[in-house]
């Protein structure tokens, strides 16, 4: 170096351009070399310069990478793994201020000692250095840098409080990830940076921040170290760190190197404290400001001079006080301390034969411990690698191999790929050594590219863990005020920008979820915002929507397809229902109109088609007096009318009253006053519904399901709710009214008196068996006396020789004498007598003393005769001629069920309570 060459000492708080000066001065020289303080900030300002230069003349050199062109004029590199007598032009060393720190220090200090450019060198770092850098290196020059903007400290926020475009300071990797898992929750993610990244995962997770992705940044003391990164606000998680030794509080000067990261270049920047840190003194805070701190008074050193004649005069060469009031001796590094085990190992001490041989064991013992299992485990792995390289040697690449390969997975989790990367920056340390390994070459390409895919799998990693990015794409593009672009597929689920947020149910917006509650504001903020025209877009086709695609549920809900989208409402009238329509208030009132509307029209048209027997009657303006009361009692009931409930009013109608009221369809049944069309599934389904909305229930019967001529009667049921369905219970059956009458017609022709037996006909018509038969007689006020007696067997078929006797003319056919030797043939065995048939048989007669007993068959509104039940007062049977035995089969209506065609099983609600019951009996039966 010449006596003229230029050392210049650049110091300042951070963000002031020093780093950015010294790339600038480097460029000015024909070769240079700049040693920066992490492999992280090496890659970034090699990066830099190849954009400006190109790669063919910029050397990257780390611990673990090694980029050399042939042509390399500028080298960008670690400070420990800085070229030493390369004759550079050019040399610079970034961080300086690091002299003092405890572990690395003797490294910075040996280069603010030795290392030279040959025209110019440049120290970088905080204003503490200047009495050091004077009193060391008496023709230093000074430039200081002020801080291109404001830093302001703003005390202590909660995590959930941080302003976008923070980060959050943790000294752990546990602190790190809980703080990041909160982040995530509250605000859609962060990204992770910590100095034990790799180049690549680290600068996969600063895109994500930098591009604004996520907006919260998540970091170790890392971030200090030169890492230009827009951002607004840091935060401390804590004050104190683990050196390596003992947990310490961080020095003012430290927590400034930090602090100082907020607000890039002119854009102002504050600091503060978050979490469990407690608020920093004022003097502290003030001093961060003001960047006011007291002077370095010690730098840490290590002999860089070795002798390597033995192990002993290494570690005492290594062990040497330094001279001078500045400089104090580094506590003992892990180097040192793997020299001192191994060169105590009997065998392997016997093998140092020369300088040469101590000088490799000193090599090997400078392999960092990225693993940091534990000291034995490392200076064992050390042994087993200096034992291939003793005299020549290498490292076997089978050996090698199989440690590369057992560290080559992807899959894991975060703490597994993280000790993978740990792992395999050994093995990536042992290929840039010069003369290790065979083909240094294609271990040194195939340790890359397996740190790059651990490398991407962290990342991924990360991501998946600590960023929602359905959240953060949202979040930016509304923060870009950006139209967001939602989409509904045929199975409701929306997408906006293609991340799924929710699904679309009829007119409401149902959102993931699988979102926090911070998150799930977000979503339905972003949403709803990008939902506004396809809730007009869907408003219209539900309008025009056919009535086949609405139904209404059996407790009053109203579905277009699967999606619920209203519900009913009583209004003044039973038969005039409104509705009330599931539109989410984002949608606005116009679509909610439109929804309403057509709920309406669908509902009006419906109890307009349903029951429109019942409307015509209540429109008919020609009914007066008793016969409109009495119309006016039907509509109100719906339909249908015990009989027992207003047998007073039926009896003053005349005969010209009810006359009226048939012509509308009204049956005057034995048991009960309806409308027969009223009686099928649909009409009976929304009869119950509307029935329910007018008495204000809150949870609305079910009608039984169609097709069954009787039910199970259930206690708990109301009999209310059996009419309302069309049932009458009888027993431990309901059976249906319609039903119930044509039986009636069956037992008028019966002596119900004297008794009689269950007919086929009467088994047909109810559908049930003759125990289930009897016991429905009963429910309706018979007595039933169970029977035995033998069943009657056809008449048998004759026998030839009967028939030869019935016909004498035929001619006999004489059977074969037997042979004069023959045995004679054996006697028939007599046949034993049968078991007697026993046939169970009910009769029945009308009790009218049985407790809750029905009524007693009689011709409904004919008037009734003296002579036989049912007969008129002359004793001839009503209606003329006789049509048919007595009890026969009407010309008017089906009777014989038999004779129909098998009835198709339908298949039974589970549930409906009827159902349920119902299949608990055939399960019994």
């Amino acid at each position: 170096m010449s006596d003229h060459a230029r050392i210049v000492a650049v110091l300042g708080p951070t963000n002031t351009g020093k780093t950015h000066y010294a790339i600038e001065r480097m460029l000015a020289h024909r070769t240079g070399v700049i040693g920066l303080p992490l492999r992280l900030l090496a890659r970034e300002v090699y990066d830099r310069i190849v954009g400006l230069r190109g790669p063919s003349v910029v050397a990257l050199v780390t611990g673990e990478e090694r980029i050399v062109p042939d042509r390399a004029q500028y080298w960008v590199c670690t400070v420990e793994a800085m070229p030493v007598g390369t004759g550079a032009d050019f040399l610079a060393v970034d961080e300086i201020q690091l002299c003092a720190d405890p572990e690395r220090g003797h490294v910075f200090t040996d280069r603010l000692l030795n290392a030279r450019g040959l025209h110019e060198t440049l120290f970088l770092g905080a204003d503490t250095m200047r009495s050091a850098i004077a009193a060391l290196i008496p023709r230093a020059q000074f430039m200081r840098r002020e801080r291109f903007s404001d830093l302001t400290y703003t005390g202590s926020k909660k995590i959930s409080r941080m302003p976008p475009r923070s980060a959050i300071v943790g000294f752990s990797v546990e602190n790190v990830y809980a703080i990041a898992e909160l982040i995530r929750r509250q605000k859609g993610g962060c990204a992770v940076v910590m100095g034990a990244l790799s180049p690549r995962t680290r600068n996969a997770q600063v895109e994500l921040y930098q591009n604004g992705d996520v907006d919260y940044l998540v970091a170790t003391d890392a971030i200090g170290m030169g890492l230009n990164l827009d951002i607004k606000h840091v935060a401390f998680s804590a004050l104190s760190k683990f050196d390596g030794h003992r947990m310490r509080p961080l020095h003012a000067n430290e927590l400034a190197q930090i602090a100082g990261r907020a607000g890039r270049h002119t854009q102002p920047g504050t600091f503060g404290v978050a979490g469990e840190a407690r608020p920093l003194d004022e003097e502290v805070a003030e001093a961060i400001v003001e960047n006011r701190f007291a002077p370095v008074r010690k730098l840490e050193w290590r002999n860089s001079r070795l002798d390597f004649v033995s192990p002993e005069r290494l570690i005492a060469a290594l062990e040497s006080r330094p001279a001078g009031e500045w400089l104090t001796r580094a506590r003992e590094a892990d180097d040192l301390h793997a020299l001192k085990t191994l060169s105590a190992l009997p065998d392997l001490r016997d093998r140092l034969g020369d300088a040469r041989d101590v000088k490799l064991l000193w090599d090997v013992c400078r392999i960092p411990d990225f693993r940091g299992i534990s000291p034995i485990e490392h200076t064992g792995l050390l042994e087993r690698i200096f034992g291939f390289l003793y005299r020549g040697g290498r490292v076997p690449d089978d050996w090698l191999a199989r440690q590369v390969q057992r560290i080559d997975q992807t899959d894991g989790d975060i703490d597994t790929l993280s000790k993978r990367l740990a792992y395999i920056r050994t093995w990536t340390y042992v290929a840039q050594r010069t003369g290790w390994v065979a083909d240094e070459a294609h271990w040194r390409g195939l340790t890359r590219a397996v740190e790059d895919r651990l490398s991407d799998a962290l990342h991924g990693a990360l991501t998946q863990r600590f960023v929602d990015r359905r959240t953060s794409v949202l979040l930016r593009r509304l923060k870009q005020k950006e139209s967001l672009v939602a989409e509904v597929n045929d199975k409701g689920e929306v997408t906006v920008e293609g991340q799924f947020v929710g699904r679309l149910e009829g007119f409401r917006f149902r959102q993931d979820a699988s979102a926090s509650p911070d998150e799930a504001r977000t979503l339905r903020q972003v949403a709803l915002a990008a939902l506004g025209p396809e809730f007009h877009l869907r408003a219209d086709r539900f309008y025009n929507s056919p009535d086949t695609e609405f139904d209404f549920t059996e407790q009053g809900g109203l579905m277009w397809g699967s999606h619920a989208v209203g519900k009913l409402l009583a209004g003044a009238d039973p038969l005039k229902p409104m509705v009330d329509p599931f539109v989410d208030d984002e949608a606005g009132a116009e679509v909610t109109e439109k929804v309403r509307r057509r709920l309406q029209h669908f509902i009006d048209r419906r109890v307009a088609t349903l029951f429109e027997p019942l409307l015509n009657l209540q429109r008919d303006e020609s009914l007066t007096g008793l016969t409109r009361g009495f119309a006016f009692r039907l509509v109100e009931a719906m339909g249908i009318l015990p009989r027992d409930g207003v047998a007073h009013e039926v009896k003053e109608l005349d005969q010209e009253s009810r006359s009226a009221l048939r012509k509308h369809g009204i049956r005057f049944g034995q048991f009960t006053i309806f409308m027969p069309l009223l009686l099928k599934p649909a009409p009976t389904r929304l009869r119950m519904v509307l029935w329910s909305l007018h008495r204000g229930l809150d949870e609305f019967p079910e009608s039984p399901p169609p097709g069954l001529v009787t039910i199970p009667s259930i206690e708990a049921v109301p009999v209310e709710h059996y009419a309302l369905a069309g049932y009458r219970p009888a027993g431990a059956r309901a059976i249906r009214i319609d039903m119930l009458e044509r039986l009636a017609d069956l037992l008028r022709a019966e002596d119900t008196r004297g008794g009689f037996e269950a007919k086929p006909d009467m088994l047909s018509i109810t559908g049930t068996t003759l125990e289930q038969f009897a016991d429905l007689m009963q429910g309706l006020g018979y007595k039933a006396e169970r029977g035995e007696r033998p069943k009657l067997k056809p008449a048998p078929v004759p026998s030839p020789e009967d028939a030869a006797a019935a016909a004498p003319d035929a001619p006999v056919t004489e059977a074969p004498a037997p042979e004069p030797d023959a045995e004679p043939a054996p006697a028939e065995a007599a046949p034993e007598p049968a078991a007697a048939e026993i046939e169970v048989f009910y009769t029945f007669a009308w009790a009218p003393q049985r407790k809750g007993g029905g009524q007693k068959p009689r011709g409904g509104e004919r008037p009734q005769g003296k002579g036989k039940p049912g007969g008129r007062s002359d004793g001839k049977p009503r209606g003329g001629k006789p049509k048919g035995k007595p009890g026969g089969p009407r010309p008017d209506r089906p009777q014989n069920f038999e004779a129909r065609p098998p009835r198709k099983e339908k298949p039974i609600d589970p549930d409906n309570p009827f159902a349920a019951a119902l299949m608990g009996l055939r399960d019994k039966t």
